[in-house]
């Protein structure tokens, strides 16, 4: 499967430097392993921030939360590190904005452009790194929530007033419990 810059747009949304960054990151972490895409949870992302180019990280390398292969760390970090199961090899990838400046930001379109085509050298930190491997997805059973009756990861309920309860309906019950 190749995927292009311009289907991650079309997944996104937009084009914008974000996108671009998560492109390039993820690029260079595949570009370490013998799988390139993750079917299932060959490869594990663990990714430090919730910005833009975490939807280029599940496209490309097929880390997604419903698989459970993608870990979010709200560090607020460009920094990306996935974890190949089958070579047991970990790469840490993180953005270096010490070449971007502020001038280069002012053409978005221009910035954007630089950003797919620099040298990886310029703008990417990229490391081997010794890791434990991230445990597997776990599949827990769902009970419905006492107060709403909606399903509810057992794992994630709550107990007020001796019933099984969601977090919402925890939190809008705060008084009694």
């Amino acid at each position: 499967m190749s995927i292009t810059y311009d289907d991650l747009i079309a997944f996104h949304g937009h084009s914008c430097p974000g996108l671009a960054i998560g492109y390039r990151m993820t690029a260079e972490a595949l570009s370490f392993f013998p799988e390139n895409r993750a079917e299932d949870e060959e490869i594990v992302a663990i990714v430090e921030n919730n910005a833009c180019g975490v939807d280029a990280l599940q496209m490309l390398s097929g880390c997604t939360f419903g698989k459970g292969n993608l870990i979010f760390k709200d560090y607020g970090k460009h920094v990306f590190t996935l974890y190949d199961r089958k070579s047991r090899q970990g790469v840490r990838v993180a953005f270096d904005f010490k070449n971007i400046t502020e001038d280069m930001r002012k053409n978005r379109e221009q910035f954007i452009d630089w950003l797919l085509h620099a040298p990886g050298k310029d703008i990417l930190n990229a490391r081997k790194v010794q890791m434990a491997a991230p445990e597997p997805a776990r599949i827990f059973k769902s009970v419905p929530c006492a107060f709403c009756n909606e399903e509810v990861m057992e794992t994630r309920t709550r107990q007020v007033g001796g019933k099984l309860s969601c977090i919402p309906c925890t939190e809008d019950r705060k008084s009694e419990i």
